[in-house]
């Protein structure tokens, strides 16, 4: 293959394979998510979405349960995933301004913002991290990792990252 192919067949590639971890949350008609179990002290006020979306697509109540003990390996594979994975769209520091977000023309999700982390429960990162946007009414360019479905201490490893960076 000539070189000039293979740079634009690597060019197309790569734009399709960061173009999937935008988050759409202004989509026109999100699809509603499948229906989940919310802490009774839901407040609409907490919820990041615009008046056209549906309100139950984010849960509102930030989880009351202590996060699950995530061992030394497991978070070794999680950072490994989210390096990998996670920061092409979401950036190293979680801002959703990853090297692939420049050309989106809406960001993918900024861990870094508080709203936004009292807005979700770990079950809701979970479900976004192993079944992808579709599962929670979001951008279908946001994947799902099925590979991770059988690990969930590295997923809860990855839920625990995404956590520290509201901290911040």
């Amino acid at each position: 293959m000539p070189r000039s192919m293979r740079t634009i067949a690597v060019a197309a590639l790569a734009l399709v394979a960061t173009a999937a971890c935008q988050d759409q949350s202004a989509e026109p008609n999100p699809k509603p998510p499948a229906p989940q179990q919310q802490p009774a002290a839901q407040a609409p006020a907490q919820q990041q979405a615009p008046a056209a979306q549906a309100p139950a697509e984010q849960p509102a109540a930030a989880p009351a349960a202590p996060a699950a003990e995530v061992s030394p390996a497991a978070m070794a594979e999680a950072k490994s995933t989210f390096d990998s994975v996670c920061v092409t769209c979401h950036g190293a520091t979680g801002e959703g301004n990853g090297p692939a977000s420049a050309g989106f023309p809406v960001k993918p999700r900024a861990f870094s913002d508080p709203e936004w982390q009292k807005s979700v429960t770990d079950e809701h990162i979970r479900k976004v991290i192993v079944e992808g946007g579709p599962a929670v009414g979001k951008s279908p360019l946001m994947p799902g990792n099925p590979q991770l479905k059988d690990k969930p201490e590295v997923v809860n490893g990855l839920v625990q990252m995404i956590r520290g960076f509201g901290k911040k």
